[in-house]
This record gives C-alpha cells, sequence and structure tokens, in this order.
C-alpha cells in the first residue's frame, strides 16, 4: 500500500505533502507525491516544445515535467518521497494512480466554497471525494484574513 498526496501547482503543496509524510509515518507506507498535468497544459508544453526544438516531446518528457512540480512540492516536507507525473483529467488519473498502488489514503487540497460554488462549479478534489473507492484526506486551505 501507499499514501498518494496530489498536488497542484498552488502554495498549498507542501501542507498536503507534509499531511501525506504523517500518514505514510503512522501506517509505515510509501509516500507518492503526484501531480497531474491537465490537456491544456501538455498542449501548451508540446506546442512550445515544437517551436524551440521542431520536434515533439516524449511522454515521459512531459511526465518528467510534471514529476517536477511534484518534486518542489515535496522538496522541504518529504524529500524522499517518490514523485510521479502524470497527464490528463485530474481526478481520474489521481483516482487511477492511487488505484493501481493500492494507496491506503488519497491526500489533496481542498478549499471553502460557497454552496452556490459548490453545485456550479465541479473541483479535483469534488470529483476525487466521489469518485475514490478509498479514503480521501482533504486539507483545508484558509486564505489569511
Amino acid at each position: 500500500m501507499t499514501i498518494v498526496a496530489a498536488v497542484d501547482r498552488s502554495d498549498r503543496g507542501p501542507r498536503i505533502v507534509e499531511e501525506g509524510r504523517r500518514l505514510a509515518a503512522a501506517f509505515d507506507e510509501p509516500l507518492h507525491v503526484v501531480h497531474v498535468l491537465s490537456q491544456s497544459e501538455f498542449v501548451d508544453l508540446e506546442r512550445s516544445t515544437v517551436d524551440d526544438t521542431g520536434q515533439p516531446a516524449s511522454m515521459d518528457a512531459i511526465r518528467g515535467v510534471a514529476a517536477d512540480i511534484a518534486a518542489d512540492a515535496a522538496e522541504s516536507a518529504a524529500p524522499d518521497a517518490e514523485t510521479v507525473g502524470l497527464v490528463g483529467d485530474a481526478a481520474d488519473e489521481i483516482i487511477a494512480y492511487a488505484d493501481e498502488h493500492d494507496a491506503r489514503y488519497i491526500v489533496l487540497a481542498g478549499r471553502r466554497r460557497s454552496p452556490v460554488g459548490k453545485a456550479v462549479f465541479g473541483s479535483v478534489t469534488q470529483d476525487v471525494l466521489l469518485g475514490a473507492e478509498r479514503p480521501v484526506v482533504t486539507v483545508i486551505h484558509r486564505p489569511a484574513d
């Protein structure tokens, strides 16, 4: 089993990794820090690579960029964590990765949203909470007043 900490490019990443590290230590499980590049980020990266080199980027290189983002989030809280880069729909990729690695927990960020915001706007956190067949821990972001 593993603990999967899913991070984005925000400043919340280290808090998510820290919570994942705590769970990994408590259950003596390895920690995997995952970042998923969206399709639009993939297209932008591919376009800039073709513009710069005249050649398309390999999927390994694209996943490497995502893994670097995960590594940046893990740097201070869990430098020994395995960092993983994925490409696609974030919720689907996080759930699939957690299933493939028999994750004990998925850890990700949440944020306070109004009831209307919850009804109108989907979120990766909500999709993972509703779609995962394993426990999900959310680290709630509360902006400073």
